[in-house]
């Protein structure tokens, strides 16, 4: 009877910790885009000069608030692209020994 040794080898490295992080980041600013661009601020032809002025107030902070969910979700994808190449770097693979030769 012959007895194989089965070795436990991870196709894809990665580092969960950073995974877990980007992942959320990306779930929180689509929900965010999501919800910032259901509700749009629209004006109509009647409105006076201070119903203008708050409607041009109320359309900037919808489109700054779009901006950093655009900007949280860019960082939560890029810490996932991440993790798939940070991982940690085992001791024993890292050391090379180099065998003198006698003579």
């Amino acid at each position: 009877m012959i007895r194989f040794n089965l070795v436990r080898i991870k196709l894809i490295l990665v580092d969960k910790k950073i995974l877990s992080g980007g992942v959320v980041m990306l779930v929180v600013g689509m929900a965010l885009l999501l919800s910032i661009n259901s509700s749009i601020p629209a004006g109509n032809s009647e409105m006076t000069e201070e119903e203008i002025i708050d409607l041009i107030i109320k359309e900037q902070e919808n489109k700054d608030m779009n901006i950093l969910a655009s900007i949280l979700t860019g960082v939560g994808f890029l810490l996932v692209l991440i993790s798939f190449g940070a991982r940690k770097k085992t001791t024993g693979s890292s050391k090379k020994e180099e065998k003198k030769a006698t003579t």
